[in-house]
């Protein structure tokens, strides 16, 4: 049933949306949470393979999960036959040894360097998408120093790679609206931003996506990643709505995101079978007009969070 909100004139749960000149499942996988299989490569392919059977056909990733052992799992688990478009992203490298095992990446050369390292591990001659990770807004880490670069320059090397073929398709994320506005003529495929019912900060960059065509791919969909963020899983008006439906809090706020506006694509990441199949189950879930508009007015809280630069973590 349609929504008050003026980004979802026909919203619908499920169903597929355009992405990077194809037309895609709204549904896809984040692969970070592989990483926890490290020790288990067996169940690992297995879990991508069920993905791929449940209808996955875009896979979120980057060369730093797990310092390459994520990029090798999709190298080996995803066939060409699948026809899964795989999505990277740049702007942070793999730090092993550093507190938080990454760090930033985003002078042009170190973009380079992250396409020529994703194209090996990932075995393609061709990324079909490859975000751009800035640090302009939403939660993590800030760029400081060296890593302080204009998106000017940074957008010069990514066309440059698409120019060459080694990017089909080129995707921004943790921008802010007036990066976006800046980024246009480069044309964007997508938008990764922090986003979920409880954080909404980016109500009018979502808009400028609708209206351009650029898919948003919210990460953090749920929040609560880190602590002081806040989670939908404690939002009192989720959890009412999924004990009135019977299913789970996560549920109802993957399952808004889809509601919400219908160029949202969805990559909920997991290691756990059971929690891959609930993910993808959230497409069947509709909501009236009423239930909609409880979830609609829960109150945004902010998802500013800085972790600080790595050495001072």
């Amino acid at each position: 049933m349609a929504s008050s909100n003026p980004l979802s004139d026909a919203p619908r749960p499920g169903g597929t949306a355009p992405f990077a000149g194809r037309t895609v499942s709204r549904i896809g996988y984040g692969a970070m949470q592989l990483e926890r299989l490290h020790d288990d490569r067996g169940a690992a392919i297995a879990l991508l393979r069920r993905a791929v059977d449940l209808g996955v056909d875009h896979i979120d990733t980057a060369q730093f999960y797990g310092n390459g052992y994520v990029n090798e799992l999709l190298r080996e688990a995803i066939r060409p036959q699948d026809d899964v478009m795989i999505v990277s992203k740049v702007g942070a490298a793999p730090d092993p040894h550093g507190p938080v095992r990454l760090r930033l990446a985003q002078r042009p050369e170190e973009l380079r360097a992250g396409v020529e390292d994703n194209l090996i591990s990932l075995g393609l001659e061709q990324i079909p998408v490859v975000n751009l990770r800035r640090t302009d807004s939403g939660p993590g880490i800030r760029a400081t120093g060296e890593q302080v670069v204009d998106l000017d320059d940074q957008l010069a090397v990514m066309t440059a790679m698409r120019d060459e073929g080694k990017i089909g398709a080129i995707g921004l994320g943790s921008v802010t609206l007036d990066g976006l506005r800046r980024a246009l003529p480069a044309g964007i495929a997508c938008v990764q931003n922090a986003y979920s019912l409880v954080s909404r900060d980016d109500e009018d960059l979502l808009a400028l996506c609708a209206a351009e065509g650029i898919a948003w791919v919210p990460f953090f969909p749920l929040g609560g990643a880190f602590p002081g963020l806040p989670k939908v899983t404690e939002e009192p008006a989720a959890r009412a709505v999924a004990e009135s439906l019977g299913v789970t809090p996560s549920q109802v706020g993957l399952a808004w995101l889809l509601h919400h506006a219908p160029n949202v694509l969805l990559i909920p990441g997991t290691a756990d079978a059971a929690h891959l199949e609930a993910n993808m189950a959230v497409g069947d879930i509709t909501f009236d007009a009423a239930t909609l508009a409880t979830l609609d007015a829960v109150e945004s809280r902010s998802s500013e969070l800085l972790l600080g630069p790595p050495e001072r973590r």
